[in-house]
């Protein structure tokens, strides 16, 4: 088994202070290991970004601790590195796109020496990239393209751990599918570690070893990628695969857990369990006792739900156009 990379306890980040205060993401802890693709799934606020930018030390956490394991990679680079959702705004449109793709190995440089045009030369063709691209600029580059260059730039950075939040959302179809078969090359060829941040189930299908699934900031269940996208235990994950979009009617679809309503206020969360707002399972006593990942400690599925097994057995998987079949790593 790969050593642990990254090790995350209580994490929480809050943002603003008072009544006014949002907690993102809340008593959040997980480990990575090395290697690893861990992918994070939830609706929009529910706190997956957030969780992204702490372990990069763009935000700074309320409280709880990210420990990191040091000197065991050997790429000897920085920490972390992260593959934004949008391209156009993760590179500098001053430079040329061999001088973004180089600007990490030149850290706090003004001007970034021409002697790294060669390796940056080298990292944009293991991207997919030809030389002819190296000196334009980031906006005369394809939305495809410029993806690649930030790819390029996670390389060059030799970080162990790269946080990829929703990095094929801005793509079509066809370059989430090259994007995808990129990074997951990439991991394997170099030993990446990446936390992918994602809504779409069927890219996290195609290249997570395990996930992880957040609600109103915390995790509510964790498990391997076919026990999670093929063995949902908690409510809400059900919901989100069934409200993946089908052309087909299937008689089964009358039993899908559906989602009520909309996410709560973050300000001012329900009391107990979260998503007792929205869940056709929930009874008076989900009002009262906080569900928490630690009650299902002894599970390699454990699920933050007072009636998971319940759960469990209702499910009743159906064949989606947007297919989540796992395939094995």
């Amino acid at each position: 088994m790969s050593a642990t990379l990254v090790d995350v306890r209580d994490l929480v980040v809050d943002y603003g202070r008072g009544a006014d205060r949002l907690r993102a993401v809340d008593g959040v802890s997980f480990s990575l290991r090395r290697g690893e693709t861990l992918a994070v799934i939830g609706e929009s606020g529910s706190g997956k970004s957030s969780l992204a930018h702490a372990l990069a030390g763009i935000v700074d956490p309320t409280s709880g601790s990210i420990n990191r394991t040091p000197g065991t990679g050997g790429r000897g680079g920085r920490p972390s590195h992260v593959i934004f959702q949008d391209p156009r705004t993760a590179l500098n449109s001053r430079l040329l796109v061999w001088q973004c793709v180089a600007e990490p190995m030149a850290p706090g440089r003004l001007r970034i020496p021409h002697s790294l045009r060669g390796p940056a030369l080298g990292l944009l063709r293991r991207v997919g990239l030809t030389d002819d691209i190296a000196d334009r600029r980031p906006g005369q580059l394809s939305g495809g393209q410029r993806q690649r260059v930030t790819i390029a730039r996670a390389l060059a950075s030799r970080a162990d751990l790269i946080l990829c939040d929703e990095p094929v959302a801005s793509l079509d179809m066809s370059l989430q599918a090259e994007v995808l078969r990129l990074l997951a090359d990439l991991r394997d060829e170099h030993g990446l570690t990446y936390l992918f941040i994602s809504h779409d189930l069927g890219s996290v299908a195609k290249i997570a070893d395990r996930v992880g699934v957040m609600y109103m900031g915390r995790l509510v269940e964790v498990g391997s990628t076919r026990q999670v996208l093929e063995g949902p235990r908690h409510p809400y994950t059900q919901a989100l695969l069934a409200a993946v979009p089908r052309l087909t009617f299937d008689r089964r679809d009358r039993g899908r857990i559906l989602l009520r309503g909309e996410i709560p206020d973050p300000r001012r969360p329900p009391s107990g369990c979260r998503f007792r707002t929205r869940c056709p399972l929930a009874s008076d006593y989900c009002a009262q006792e906080i569900p928490s990942l630690a009650d299902d400690a002894s599970s390699d599925h454990p699920t933050a739900c007072h009636y998971r097994d319940r759960a469990q057995a209702t499910w009743k998987p159906t064949r989606t156009d947007a297919d989540q079949r796992v395939e094995p790593r």
